[in-house]
């Protein structure tokens, strides 16, 4: 007998003082998980996760990042790591019992900050970040952020660019998938699906404040890592073990920075693994 896919339903969430746009999956009474993708992600950055945890019995939230994707755009500019977590604090009260989370990159940082200010968890998974990253993988990234700042003329352009940044991953023979990271506006123009103002509005980025974040964690953690990344390395890794000498490590082979996106099927086995162990 054929066992029908989990179906995917839009949630919304009153952010602080923003609508937080996320996909929910998942029996209603699962162990809720939100899912927090990375700077200049959405959603859609998770592959198949969410539908995977559902299928689990897990109660899936895929959540935009504040200015990200369907979300709304801060009118203060405010992208800091402190108003990213006051929105995850939104979620977290509307879910009937203590959420994990796992967060990629910035949506990472974003969960450290959460649980240091000490919003409720049942445990957290950090995607290829650590209070400790190399400059020039984080500067890569943000290069490829501000590279396009008048957009494409056509969806294929974007999946060029995309390509020459990604060159491990083979370049998809429809780009039309790209289409939920794009909007096409008024200019005629396709342009990334994030505000601008991100880049400008997250504030310093304190290493010793997340530092003492790591270390003040007592919830079971999982640190997740591509082996081909240039941002989180062996030593940022070492480093975090460190500081929560209880957590978890799994290191992932064959992925970059974006580890669910290069090995899914192996980003879910680890992480999947980890939050069936401690549900």
């Amino acid at each position: 007998m054929n066992v029908a896919a989990p179906a995917l339903r839009i949630r919304r969430f009153a952010g602080a003082g923003i609508e937080i746009v996320a996909d929910e999956a998942g029996p209603e009474d699962g162990t809720p998980v939100i899912l927090l993708h990375g700077g200049g992600q959405t959603r859609g950055a998770w592959g198949g996760a969410a539908l995977e945890g559902a299928r689990r019995g897990f109660r899936m939230f895929s959540a935009d990042l504040r200015g990200h994707g369907d979300s709304g755009w801060a009118a203060d500019g405010d992208y800091t790591l402190q108003a990213q977590a006051a929105d995850l604090r939104t979620m977290a009260d509307a879910l009937d019992s203590t959420p994990f989370v796992v967060g990629a990159s910035l949506g990472g940082l974003t969960a450290l900050t959460y649980a240091a200010a000490g919003g409720p968890l049942a445990g957290l998974v950090l995607v290829d970040v650590a209070p400790q990253i190399e400059p020039a993988g984080s500067a890569r990234i943000q290069a490829f952020m501000r590279s396009a700042p008048n957009g494409f003329a056509s969806v294929e352009e974007a999946a060029d660019a995309v390509a020459a940044y990604l060159p491990h991953r083979p370049r998809p023979k429809d780009p039309s998938g790209l289409m939920k990271n794009l909007r096409l506006r008024d200019d005629g123009r396709y342009h990334w699906h994030w505000d601008p103002r991100m880049l400008t509005g997250r504030g310093p980025r304190d290493a010793e404040t997340l530092r003492e974040a790591a270390r003040s964690l007592t919830v079971p953690t999982l640190l997740v890592r591509g082996r081909m990344s240039d941002v989180l390395s062996p030593e940022g890794v070492a480093d975090f073990l460190a500081l929560a000498p209880h957590a978890q490590f799994a290191d992932i082979a064959g992925a970059d920075h974006m580890v669910a996106g290069d090995r899914n099927d192996a980003f879910n086995a680890a992480t999947f693994a980890f939050l069936e162990r401690w549900r």
